[in-house]
């Protein structure tokens, strides 16, 4: 990769990217964004479910896609949770116990897990290893914001797995929110990304035509036809650079079912009130340019 700049070794962060990466369009790019940022030591990328059957794999081999397109270890990736969480389940997938083993690491860099999903992989985890609470930060694309707050629709990430928005929102541990009115703002023309990012080698070919081919199909009746929002991005930049965007401290939304945030006794968690999207998207297409270059 071309660059001529180094990020001081002192300033490099550990990553846990958690993604559903099969699911839309827009978890790759920000895989790809994440892979490509000298400041991220990503240890591994953990395949999230989407609430269907056999979710989990078909994310786990577009991670691994990726990753061959890329010309990377495929090693990174690891299975999660096969669903959603469910009382008694003891049994804990390769990534969970990844994610665990990473996070009771002694190691100068600091731990953050980049959640692009149902959070069920780090719900489960904290569930079955407390520890791990204090011991990493997690980013999460999901909810509708500080509480009260109704759903103009069904949040996506957290409707998939409510039980484990709700487990790791209360788990008091330093947990980052990106909610619908931010994420959705991260957005691109798809005529752009033919433009800037299908030249961009095999990576760049995939990135497009996987979003065409989605957007074209018959699961996105939701699209608005010629743009997308890249919604996941946010995880990735805010570990990049926590200044991104505006924050506040609120106390952790309770989840319902339909998905609207509760008031209830809760931890505080940082909410992310905007971010600036010319960043996020410029970052992604200049360590893309170099990547190929």
């Amino acid at each position: 990769m071309a660059f001529l700049y180094d990020v001081p070794e002192y300033k490099k962060i550990r990553v846990i990217i958690d993604t559903d990466a099969a699911c839309e369009a827009d978890d790759p790019f920000a895989i790809v964004q994440g892979l490509l940022s000298p400041k991220l030591v990503v240890k591994g990328i953990l395949a999230e479910h989407f609430r269907e059957a056999g979710s989990m794999e078909k994310s786990y081999q577009e991670i691994l896609t990726i990753l061959d397109c890329m010309g990377m270890d495929r090693g990174l990736a690891k299975r999660g949770q096969e669903g959603p969480m469910e009382e008694g389940d003891a049994s804990l997938s390769d990534g969970v116990k990844f994610l665990i083993d990473e996070a009771m690491k002694e190691d100068e860099k600091p731990l953050f897990v980049l959640c692009q999903g149902a959070i069920t992989n780090v719900a489960v985890a904290m569930q079955a290893c407390p520890e791990i609470i204090g011991r990493v930060t997690v980013i999460w694309i999901g909810t509708h914001g500080a509480a009260p707050a109704k759903a103009p629709f069904r949040e996506f990430n957290a409707g998939n797995d409510v039980k484990a928005a709700n487990l790791v929102l209360s788990s008091g541990g330093d947990v980052w929110v990106v909610p619908s009115t931010v994420y959705t703002t991260i957005t691109i023309g798809i005529a752009e990304i033919q433009r800037r990012i299908l030249p961009c080698g095999k990576i760049g070919e995939h990135l497009f035509w996987n979003l065409v081919n989605y957007n074209n199909s018959e699961y996105a009746g939701w699209t608005k036809g010629e743009s997308w929002s890249l919604g996941d991005s946010p995880a990735i930049a805010l570990a990049l650079n926590p200044d991104c965007g505006h924050f506040t401290y609120v106390p952790a939304p309770l989840v319902a079912e339909d998905t609207s945030s509760m008031i209830g006794e809760r931890p505080m968690v940082k909410m992310y009130l905007d971010v600036d999207s010319r960043y996020i998207l410029e970052d992604l297409i200049a360590k893309l340019e170099l990547f190929c270059n």
